[in-house]
């Protein structure tokens, strides 16, 4: 039997604090058995300073080592997106436009559009959580049927469609057919959630990256979704920092 690598990690936070852009955020180290240097990053969908070091390496040695570039994350955090809170009288992203929201407390509680706003009640302080749970509803509803639709085009069949909140992906498709999407794709345009959507679907025909995968990409979506896969890379992170407030 083939031995087993038992990966550690550990998310222990460092004492060293970096500041740009009004973000400040700790050290997070990283232990990992297959890294061979130090490696510094930050996420750009939620601002952690992650170094990742050699299993055995000196805390001190990376410690300093990562002092050392704190002009350069410095200048990560400040290039990273605004925070996004969800506040009465602000806006909602939704399908590539801005939403109003209109908040007040004799409205009905159930979110509902109302033009080029989106109508809430209730209690002030539930209007976030209100407005992220009915985003996570249209999220889930549209998603459905885009699969379906898509599926349909393909002559496949797809399993249960779910949403999360992956920080690595915006879907994925299991080979039993069961496809899970971000949620946040219901902020993005419109084509750009469709152009995420039959990527996963044509994964039920091959799966992989290959060319004969990319050719049923292009043919259910109708053309190559290279603008959609770049609205992603220059906006997508921004779609993380939607409700949060530093």
């Amino acid at each position: 039997m083939p031995a087993i690598l038992s990966i550690i990690v550990s998310n222990a936070n460092s004492e060293l604090v970096f500041e740009g852009g009004g973000h400040r955020r700790a050290l997070t180290l990283n232990r990992h058995p297959r890294v061979r240097s130090f490696r510094l990053r930050v996420d750009p969908r939620d601002g952690r300073v992650l170094l990742s070091l050699p299993q055995r390496a000196s805390l001190t040695k990376a410690e300093r080592w990562a002092e050392s570039q704190r002009d350069w994350v410095e200048a990560q955090l400040a290039d990273l997106p605004m925070p996004r809170p969800i506040l009465p009288g602000g806006t909602l992203p939704y399908r590539g436009t801005d939403l109003r929201i209109d908040h007040r407390p004799e409205h009905p509680r159930k979110p509902a559009l109302s033009g080029d706003s989106i109508r809430v009640g209730g209690p002030q302080d539930a209007v976030s959580a209100r407005l992220v749970r009915w985003l996570k509803d249209e999220a889930r509803h549209t998603l459905t049927e885009e699969s379906a639709r898509y599926a349909l085009a393909a002559g496949v069949t797809i399993g249960r469609i779910s949403i999360g909140d992956a920080r690595s992906r915006w879907g994925s498709c299991a080979s039993c057919g069961n496809i899970r999407y971000s949620w946040r794709l219901i902020m993005a345009p419109p084509e750009v959630l469709s152009a995420t959507v039959a990527h996963e679907v044509a994964h039920r025909v091959h799966m992989h990256h290959g060319p004969e995968f990319h050719a049923v990409v292009a043919d259910l979506f109708g053309r190559e979704p290279k603008a959609e896969r770049r609205w992603l890379r220059d906006h997508g992170a921004a779609l993380y920092w939607v409700g949060t407030s530093s």
